[in-house]
This record gives structure tokens, sequence and C-alpha cells, in this order.
């Protein structure tokens, strides 16, 4: 991108306002979307722990339930026995754990979500910081060029 001739200002300014729009706010928009997803997964791991504090504390040793299959699609389902459950522990692997086993898991990955979660944030600010100190840039840029065209129509 270097060249020998200098450039314009008009052609600093497009520059800098195409790290703005094709690097700063991709990366922004990126980090916020993974951001999201870590939020949605511990939502669905704190939905979990209630219903597993909920069968303890009715002391349910059976039940009836509807499971989505996918899509908001339920179907009924009969659990036998509720001493243990199944959880997704990540890429793709599901471990049978008793249910304090599960809460105690639960407890764990929701401290290691919010930890990503809240470096997720730390990272957007960071963007948010670098987009507002490049357009300020911009507009000193744009304010020192209105100043030079005064004094030279004068």
């Amino acid at each position: 991108m270097y060249s020998s001739q200098p450039q314009t200002i008009q052609e600093k300014i497009t520059e800098y306002e195409s790290f703005v729009n094709d690097k700063l706010k991709i990366d922004l928009k990126t980090t916020l979307d993974l951001r999201d997803e870590v939020y949605e997964q511990l939502s669905e791991y704190l939905k979990l722990k209630r219903q597993i504090q909920l069968i303890q504390e009715n002391s349910l040793h059976k039940m009836k339930t509807m499971v989505d299959l996918g899509s908001n699609f339920y179907v009924h389902a009969k659990i036998p026995d509720t001493s243990y459950i199944y959880v997704n522990v990540g890429f793709g692997f599901h471990v049978q754990f008793t249910l304090d086993e599960a809460i105690e898991f639960i407890n764990k990955k929701e401290k290691l979500l919010e930890r990503k979660a809240d470096q997720y944030s730390k990272t957007a600010a960071k963007i948010n910081a670098h987009i507002a100190m490049v357009l300020e840039a911009i507009n000193e840029i744009l304010s020192l060029k209105d100043d030079k065209d005064k004094n030279t129509n004068t």
C-alpha cells in the first residue's frame, strides 16, 4: 500500500474510513457475535441447572416432560430414573453425571463462560476505542484542512 508519491488529504481520509469500515467494524461484529454465542451457551446451562434443582427440590425419581428435537419440534418423553443426567460438556461429548455432579460441572462451566464473555466484552470495548480514535483523527485532519483552506483563501 506504500507508494512513493505523497497522498492527498482526501486519499488518506478515504484510507482511514476504509480501515474503519472494512476492518474494525467487521472485527467488532465478529467479537460481539462470539460473545452472544457464549451468552446463549451460558443461558442453556443455567436453564439446565434450574431444572436439576427443581428435580432435587421435589424429590422426583421419575417424570414426564417435553423434549425439543430441534426447530421447536417437541415430543413427550418419560424419564424412568432421574438419578443420572447426560450433560453436553462440549465438542459434541455428553457425560453421564449424578444430579449433584451435574450442578458442580455447571457451576464451573458458568464461571468459565462468564470469563470468556467478559474477555469478548473487553475486546469489543478496545475495538470501539480504536474506531473512535480513528474517527477523531479523521475529524482533526478535516478541521486542519478547513483551517488551511480558509487561510489560503484570505
